[in-house]
């Protein structure tokens, strides 16, 4: 019989249920609780532990209890809501939440998600930071240009702007030789560059949010960066498909560079132009140059890796 550890993650605690056998124990949510956890699922045999993305709350314990040898899985918390819902499970209280979890990894027969290595934990939380610099620079500077003749508040700004301006400079030289010095990395990158509009911090966003690409099909891309279109048809009706979920990080980013390489490349200016002909939407528009634009990258990303195995 397969044991599943559910554990429901928040700031401070842990709350754990292993199901078949509802057996429940909550830990804190620090080095020493995570230790307990560990021994707790093997004590009672669990073969996975299954929890979800709580916004980071989570991480600590995923890599930690990997660190232990007990083997991690995260879920959707969306898709584990629907699936008590579905259940007639409509209360919500972290021990509930646990044994919900569990269970749902049953069924899904979720399987051991790997953890991040070390450079790919660094790049993420240097990519992470440098958004985090660039948002602040930007209302920064929306303030300042609000000011009209305040010597005071205009220094005050001025400074904090200068700093802001120092740390972006730093976190790109940073992430530049962490892919320069990986000799993968390097090769995803040269690759990249050769599409126009395709610049140094689109290549660190993929590489630090979507590790994926590459190694997947182009529709299973698609879809995990939130660009594929959902079937909606029931007998004779077609509905609309829309797009949903997927890695906004990584789709904010392909909008915006899908714009500028449909000025340059030409099959993208082309493939722009026919849908616009045809009387698309724009956001119908937006999405699918992006996603053409996605399965290119994820092209150029299967021949860069299959070339660096080959030399390997």
């Amino acid at each position: 019989m397969k044991f599943i550890c559910g554990v429901d993650v928040s700031k401070t605690r842990l709350d754990a249920c292993i199901e078949p056998g509802a057996i429940f124990e909550s830990f804190d949510n620090d080095a020493a609780g995570i230790a307990a956890l560990a021994a707790f699922c093997r004590q009672h045999q669990a073969s996975l532990v299954a929890m979800e993305a709580s916004g980071g709350y989570e991480r600590r314990a995923f890599l930690l209890l990997w660190e232990a040898g007990v083997p991690c899985a995260m879920t959707n918390p969306r898709s584990v809501r629907h699936y008590a819902e579905a259940m007639g499970v409509l209360e919500k209280t972290d021990r509930i939440d646990a044994g919900i979890i569990a269970r749902f990894a049953k069924a899904k027969d979720l399987q051991p998600t790997s953890p991040p290595s070390p450079g790919q934990q660094r790049l993420k939380a240097l990519v992470a930071r440098l958004r985090q610099v660039t948002d602040d620079l930007t209302v920064q500077k929306q303030r300042r240009a609000s000011l009209l003749d305040n010597a005071e508040m205009l220094a005050s700004l001025d400074e904090v702007i200068a700093l802001l301006k120092r740390q972006s400079r730093s976190l790109e030289g940073e992430i530049a030789s962490m892919i320069d010095d990986d000799p993968l990395w390097s090769q995803l990158a040269e690759a990249w560059r050769s599409v126009k509009g395709v610049a140094g911090r689109t290549v660190a966003r993929l590489m630090a949010d979507l590790p994926e690409i590459g190694t997947y099909s182009n529709k299973a891309i698609a879809k995990l960066a939130g660009l594929a279109p959902i079937a909606n048809d029931s007998g004779k009706r077609q509905g609309k498909r829309p797009v949903r979920g997927g890695r906004s990080s990584v789709r904010s980013i392909l909008f915006l560079v899908a714009a500028i390489a449909s000025r340059y490349d030409k099959s993208l200016a082309e493939f722009h132009k026919r849908l616009s002909a045809a009387g698309k939407p724009k956001m119908v528009i937006r999405i699918a140059l992006a996603r053409k634009l996605l399965v290119r990258l994820n092209a150029k990303a299967r021949e860069a890796r299959a070339i660096y195995a080959n030399a390997t």
